[in-house]
């Protein structure tokens, strides 16, 4: 008998090549919406509905099973509040990290097992091989950085089958099969990442923060922030201090609400050639000590060469603009061992 695979199915593109694709190897397809988030936010309606109906209509054009999970409460606890969390506390979180770490490949999982499945499946540009991670082959849109934090167990009973695939050739392949999303853009993911900015959805989260002082780096006042948590390390834009040199944000003290700025891109605040982790994770075992490996302190950041010393990376060159709450995600290669949070 074939296996199950039960496939989240978010509406777009990717998921729906990525069931076609498995249905004609002979799995057993069940597609599945994840409802995450349904809420409207000021000036902005969620497309949840509509990208349901797309996950169901292309579900219907390829002739397999179609349910929805409800997930909300769960991601609004783990994803949500934890993304609020850490930046009230002046930190810079990644949420699709978290929601892959605690919703696709914890809660869909498990659900996707209970049901009867045997794997799940997501339309993630990234390659998975007996519980290992791999990048993805399209480099544009390799995807390994957010799913770092995903256990060996998870990966074991996981299919990314675009991740060999390049996003042109995924395009192609929905045209020639007529898929109802062959030409739909590619979505942010959730709700308020993307079309609605963070800083609209934190004041909807949390209401307007109390402004305070932006000062230089020679200790004077130049201007007034309306809230620290908005504001990220090494961010040059939307600081309203006129005149002269770009200024950047070299660091925020939350308890004094006060934001630092620096017009010296020399400045030792926004250097680091070490990186503290925090809450490492590691896929499968622990890197050896003393390797050289290669770290994406952001997505889409150039590699970096370093070597790790306990819960440290040390860098072979400095890196400007670190944020804490964003993440370390460590390649050996095209191998992705783990990371941790940034301190």
């Amino acid at each position: 008998m074939s296996k199950k695979v039960y496939v989240g199915m978010s509406g777009g593109v990717d998921s729906s090549v990525t069931a076609a694709l498995l249905k004609e190897q002979g799995y057993a397809v069940t597609g599945v919406y994840m409802k995450n988030w349904s809420q409207d936010l000021p000036g902005f309606t969620c497309p949840w509905k509509e990208d349901y109906q797309d996950a169901k209509r292309v579900a219907v054009q390829l002739g397999i099973d179609f349910k929805m999970y409800d997930f909300e409460t769960e991601y609004r606890h783990k994803v949500v509040d934890y993304m609020v969390a850490e930046y009230q506390a002046g930190r810079t979180p990644n949420p699709d990290i978290m929601c892959n770490q605690e919703v696709k490949f914890k809660l869909f999982l498990e659900t996707a097992l209970e049901d009867g499945a045997d794997l799940i499946a997501t339309g993630h540009y990234a390659r998975v091989k007996d519980g290992q991670l791999f990048t993805g082959l399209d480099s544009n849109k390799d995807q390994s950085y957010f799913l770092y934090r995903v256990t060996e167990n998870a990966l074991k009973h996981s299919l990314m089958p675009i991740g060999e695939l390049e996003k042109p050739e995924v395009r192609r392949i929905a045209k020639k099969l007529g898929l109802a999303t062959a030409e739909k853009k590619d979505s942010q993911g959730i709700c308020f990442v993307g079309k609605v900015g963070i800083k609209e959805f934190l004041l909807a989260e949390l209401g307007p923060q109390p402004h305070g002082p932006i000062v230089d780096q020679a200790g004077k006042t130049i201007g007034e922030h309306d809230g620290a948590l908005f504001y990220t390390i090494g961010q040059r834009h939307g600081l309203d201090v006129g005149g002269g040199l770009p200024y950047y944000v070299a660091r925020k003290d939350m308890k004094t609400n006060t934001v630092y700025v620096t017009t010296n891109l020399d400045d030792a605040n926004l250097w680091h050639k070490e990186v503290e982790l925090e809450n490492v994770h590691w896929i499968n075992v622990e890197p050896e000590k003393g390797k050289q490996y290669q770290v994406r302190l952001r997505y889409r950041g150039p590699l970096v060469d370093c070597e790790l010393r306990g819960n440290k990376l040390m860098l072979k060159d400095e890196q400007r603009g670190l944020a804490a709450g964003q993440s370390a995600v460590l390649y050996d290669g095209d191998r992705v061992l783990g990371g941790g949070i940034i301190g």
